[in-house]
């Protein structure tokens, strides 16, 4: 399976820049992975594809404001800093650019001197870690200086950080946001829970690992890079029991696909738990507990079409892609949505 089985064409006007004032707005292609057939409705018609007894299952981690501007404390060049994971109090591992000149030892000064960070090791993917010196609270600090950290394709500035957040997001430590879950509202969450539809929670700290090109040709030889996870037992609860029943396990995004299927057992059984997980999902995998899927249109050649492509088929994914480039869909984080069902 070549990585280039995965490639589509996308106009890049396509890429929205900016989301649509009303989240549930945006446009919804429905996806029969038993057929291929596609139907064009509005995100608002989700509740159509919804059972009394089925299970959204969302991902309520929170993006941090993680993309910093500093000074190199000795020539004052500008560096930009992405803070990917806190490995111990105020020791982060990031992403800096540009990260030739950053050697250990290099000091930098964010805000006048409101914050300062160290480089104390150089990973072997690059990546450095930076032990932060500051007086106060660091998430307000960072509230104060950080920016959102939006992909490199937006290039218009986002007027205001919630919406690159979903409405239900909890816990803070994300790098980027879960897209997918980006379209709900708290009207349209109302009417799903009238309904009679249950709605569970599971928390995976988005990293750049998931959206990181493949490099490889080989897609198999391609390695994901660690995120973090955690499960309650009242959520495990919620999901086990709708799948005793019969009713559908539905995630909102490929971060909630991962996360379950990671902490699920052979036997189909969610565990609560939290860990780390490398899972990658491309075709052939087979899913141990999601039934269908709620995401948004991804990059080419990504492990995010992969995955989707696992539970569709590669055939029909890259069909309705392209009439989804057709249709004049809006494509990655800001636009539309696909809801694969059977």
């Amino acid at each position: 399976m070549k990585t280039s089985d995965f490639y589509f064409d996308l106009p890049k006007e396509q890429i929205a820049q900016d989301p649509l004032e009303n989240r549930s707005a945006s446009r919804l292609m429905i996806l029969h992975r038993t057929t291929g057939e596609v139907e064009h409705k509005h995100f608002s018609d989700i509740l159509d594809y919804l059972e009394p007894g089925d299970c959204l299952v969302r991902n309520n981690t929170k993006v941090i404001p993680a993309r910093l501007y500093g000074e190199r404390a000795d020539t004052g060049a500008t560096i930009e800093l992405l803070l990917l994971k806190r490995r111990q109090d105020d020791i982060w591992e990031t992403l800096v650019k540009p990260g030739k000149k950053a050697r250990t030892g290099a000091k930098i000064t964010f805000g006048e001197g409101i914050l300062e960070g160290e480089i104390i090791d150089v990973l072997e993917d690059g990546n450095r870690l930076i032990q932060f010196n500051y007086d106060g609270i660091f998430e307000e600090i960072l509230d104060k200086l950080g920016q959102m950290p939006l992909p490199p394709y937006i290039t218009h500035k986002l007027k205001d950080k919630n919406r690159y957040q979903t409405i239900y997001a909890k816990y803070e430590g994300s790098a980027a946001a879960p897209t997918a879950g980006l379209h709900f509202t708290e009207e349209l969450f109302d009417k799903i829970r009238a309904k009679g539809i249950k709605v569970a929670n599971v928390t995976l700290h988005v990293g750049l690992g998931t959206f990181r090109p493949v490099k490889v040709d080989d897609v198999t030889k391609h390695h994901m890079h660690s995120e973090e996870y955690f499960i309650k037992p009242e959520d495990a609860a919620i999901i086990n029991e709708t799948k005793k029943n019969g009713g559908k396990i539905i995630c909102v995004g490929t971060t909630s696909c991962r996360t379950i299927e990671s902490a699920c057992d052979e036997n189909g059984i969610l565990q609560a738990s939290s860990g780390s997980t490398e899972i990658f999902i491309y075709p052939g995998y087979k899913f141990k507990i999601m039934d269908e899927l709620i995401t948004n249109f991804h990059l080419p050649e990504s492990t995010l079409l992969m995955l989707v492509s696992a539970l569709a088929g590669k055939e029909n994914v890259l069909s309705a892609y392209e009439k989804a480039v057709k249709e004049g869909y809006r494509f990655f984080s800001f636009g539309d949505a696909m809801m694969i069902v059977d």
